[in-house]
């Protein structure tokens, strides 16, 4: 695969500049043009046809949004081009107006951080590919709950801690019975009675005040932010449990693993801004087939989509849900496939695996990034195993097998030594899975 095209725009040259520095010690990297304004960001952007665009939020001819408001236009014109936010701003509002149509394909980033271990170049290289991310800053921001100030009464303590949680407008009009309109308007007097008393000095904090609950007020709106930037069900668990990085719980788990068969040489014979739209529309399919089985979304490794059953929310029956998903996604690949060749696109051919047993699944990050994660012996056996699954095939481990309802044909592999694993295992391949039948299994023990 060629190097990842960018085009730069800012209207500083002194940040231009730093940019392309930056990038030019990366060899996969290629800069391929600069704009001082949003005028010039997309003509430019038009005629150099770039991978992924990296700008600035404001811009001339009014410093406003051009940036942002240039990137959603490139991306309307051309929707593969990966998108890289600079900012010198860490409200959250600006990263829910960002990603206020899907966060795929975007980054949003602080000025001041983007050298700390080349951050930069690494939300290059996930926008690319269909992938997006999030400044920790800008993440904080967006999980961290309105601290708790003494002087309210007990209905004001109980508005401002639902607020605090997350709760949309219309929530809190239902639990306290009480109109939306109403809500909104006491939410309002009570951020400005928080920042009564602030020091001309110390003014801009009633402005932030604002901020924060003008973002509260449109996340019905413009949907969750955080949720889309870690995986479902975290982000509320987040805010409903105070949990922290480092936080971890042990949980019984299905891990599924998927991965695209030849996608090296994939990559190699199709031209990079066509292979990024490929890998976009994979990851939606996989994703709502995943979600549609009650799944987790974990991350995008390259060609490779990782998900779990049975976290962050416990299941008894996380190896069957697994299993529906897995028969879902190649289901959804395998349209996809005649789609793309009817239009001369390369097919990506499809293989999954899936493993049980017990993990340890906590929030784990640095100062640049923070993720949910799940470890333990069953997500490095599924790494292992989905390598014996053919395009079209699905690889279980014997646990996994043992877990599951209704046990569909497959053929048994025999015991094997995987790759770094010193006890053995003895998967089974399932050549096909009859979608309905398996989803039938999960309804009912459900339902039970």
């Amino acid at each position: 695969m060629g190097a990842i095209t960018v085009f730069v725009a800012d209207d500083s040259i002194f940040i231009r500049e730093g940019v392309k520095a930056m990038l030019s010690r990366h060899h996969d990297l290629e800069i391929v043009g600069e704009a001082e304004d949003h005028d010039g960001l997309v003509t430019g952007a038009e005629a150099a046809a770039p991978n992924v665009v990296v700008s600035d939020i404001r811009m001339p001819p009014n410093f406003h949004r051009e940036g942002i408001e240039a990137c959603k236009l490139i991306r309307k014109r051309h929707p593969g081009t990966g998108i890289v936010i600079l900012s010198q701003y860490d409200d959250p509002d600006y990263a829910i107006s960002l990603l206020s149509e899907g966060a795929a394909g975007y980054a949003y980033l602080l000025k001041d951080r983007i050298a700390e271990g080349d951050q930069l170049a690494r939300a290059i290289r996930e926008v690319a590919s269909g992938g997006s991310m999030l400044d920790p800053a800008v993440v904080s921001a967006l999980i961290s709950p309105v601290r708790r100030t003494g002087g309210l009464d007990a209905e004001d303590d109980a508005l401002l801690e639902m607020v605090a949680e997350g709760k949309p407008i219309k929530a809190i009009a239902a639990a306290t019975n009480s109109s939306p309109a109403s809500v909104e308007g006491r939410v309002e007097s009570l951020f400005v009675r928080l920042a009564e008393g602030v020091s001309a000095g110390t003014a801009g904090s009633l402005d932030r005040l604002k901020r924060i609950h003008n973002a509260i007020v449109s996340r019905e709106e413009q949907g969750e932010s955080l949720s889309r930037m870690l995986p479902t069900g975290v982000a509320e668990r987040v805010r409903a449990r105070g949990a922290h990085p480092g936080d971890s719980e042990q949980l019984n788990v299905t891990v599924l693993m998927s991965d695209i068969r030849g996608y090296s040489t994939i990559s190699e014979h199709t031209d990079p801004s066509l292979l990024a739209q490929q890998l976009n529309r994979h990851r939606a399919e996989m994703n709502g087939a995943i979600l549609s089985a009650g799944g987790t979304v974990m991350q995008y490794v390259g060609d490779a989509v990782m998900a779990v059953f049975g976290a962050p929310e416990p299941s008894c029956d996380h190896a069957d849900r697994a299993l529906v998903a897995a028969a879902a996604m190649h289901a959804a690949q395998s349209a996809v496939n005649v789609q793309w060749s009817a239009e001369g696109l390369e097919p990506f051919p499809l293989g999954i695996g899936l493993s049980s047993g017990d993990v340890a699944a906590a929030l784990l990050g640095s100062e640049e990034r923070l993720e949910y994660t799940v470890v333990g012996d069953a997500v490095n056996l599924c790494q292992r195993l989905q390598q014996f699954a053919a395009d079209g095939e699905i690889v279980v481990s014997d646990v996994t097998w043992e877990q599951l309802t209704v046990k569909p044909e497959a053929e048994d592999l025999g015991e094997h030594l995987v790759k770094g694993r010193s006890t053995p295992v003895r998967p089974r391949r399932l050549a096909s899975v009859n979608q309905p039948a398996a989803r039938a299994v999960v309804t009912q023990e459900t339902a039970s």
